[in-house]
Order: structure tokens, then sequence, then C-alpha cells
């Protein structure tokens, strides 16, 4: 499994191996050792995840208070994704900043983003089947979002029609007002956090 970090700090793009015989084929998403190997510890998995969206949903941009935060590691099952990370991280030199990765089945291609970092992601096919393992479970008042549709970030989802989006997704705040309200993590506080788990 090949293993690279994106632009933004603790971004990774992982590609595995598939194996294809007359059966089908056959793919490891996530490796633990190549995960070590790589960021130089192990992903705790605290709950794993899995939507099913129609083509041109968007979900995020999702966030979780750092400590704890929630490190999340996505591969699609079926379909493809258009997945976009932003740093949410007040103080980061790259706070701001979004990458774009497109993940399909076929590749079976995964990417990691540490804890504060911002997610997101549209659907290019219908009933693409996102998994997501999580480091941390669920927790509803530490969860929080960013409009996909903030224009100062300008995210590149595909043309067509109107997004669909939730209600939430859709009502969310930008990121100059969640700036303003001091809802973000800071930079420093997710380096302490990152520190204290090698």
């Amino acid at each position: 499994m090949r293993a690279t970090e994106l632009s933004i700090a603790g971004a990774w793009l992982f590609e595995p191996a598939t194996f294809p015989d007359h059966r089908g084929s056959f793919t490891a998403p996530f490796q633990g050792p190549a995960f070590r190997a790589a960021l130089g510890f192990d992903l705790t998995v605290a709950q794993a995840n899995q939507s099913v969206s129609a083509r041109g949903v968007i979900r995020g941009v999702h966030y979780a208070d750092v400590p704890p935060g929630q490190a999340k590691y996505l591969y699609v099952a079926s379909g493809a994704v258009r997945d976009v990370v932003v740093d949410l991280r007040v103080g980061s030199p790259t706070f701001g900043r979004s990458e774009t990765v497109e993940l399909d089945a076929g590749s079976m291609r995964a990417v990691y983003l540490a804890e504060g970092l911002g997610h997101a992601f549209q659907a290019l096919t219908d009933d693409a089947v996102v998994g997501y393992l999580c480091s941390a479970p669920y927790a509803p008042a530490a969860e929080h979002g960013i409009t996909p549709l903030d224009p100062d970030l300008d995210l590149p989802w595909a043309d067509g029609p109107d997004p669909v989006l939730s209600d939430k997704d859709r009502d969310a705040p930008t990121l100059a007002e969640a700036l303003r309200a001091g809802a973000l993590p800071s930079w420093d506080d997710c380096r302490a956090w990152y520190a204290g788990r090698s």
C-alpha cells in the first residue's frame, strides 16, 4: 500500500493494491501496519460508519471539537465521490485551504484526515457507498459543520443540478462566521493532541 501526505498536514492518501481474478477482485482498503509505517501511530477505531448517497448529494463540511476530535479514514465501497479535506485549524499554515481527491470503488483509494480537519464529499454516482473508520464515537454536542457552499471556500463541487444537502449542512455557518464565533479548533490544541497519541 502506498501512502502519500497531501498538501494539508494530517491529510493522507492511501492507495492499496487490488487483486483481480476470474471471480472478481479483492482489496484491503485499510491495513494497520501500512498506516503505522506512514504515520507512526496506530489508528484507533471506535466506530465504523457507512453512508449511501444519490448522485449530486453533498455531505459536510463536518468536524469535531479538539480534544478529543474525530480522525477519519474513508474509502468508497461502491460508486465514486469527490472527497474534500478543509483545514479548519486556526493558526495552521494552511488554514482555510482545501484539498480534493476523487475516490472510487475501482481503485479503492482511501483518505485519512486528522482531528481538527473538516471533511466533505459529493457523490459522483448513484448509490455511492462511503465507509468511515472513526477514532472516536459520534458525540452530538462536539460535532459541528461549515456550509459546503461557503463562497469564500469555493469548494470544487461537480457541475450539475442543484446540490442535495441536509438542512443542517445548508444552514451551517460559513468559515468566517465560525471563526468569529470561536467555534473552530486551534492549531496548537491539535498539535498537542497529535503529540499525545504516538
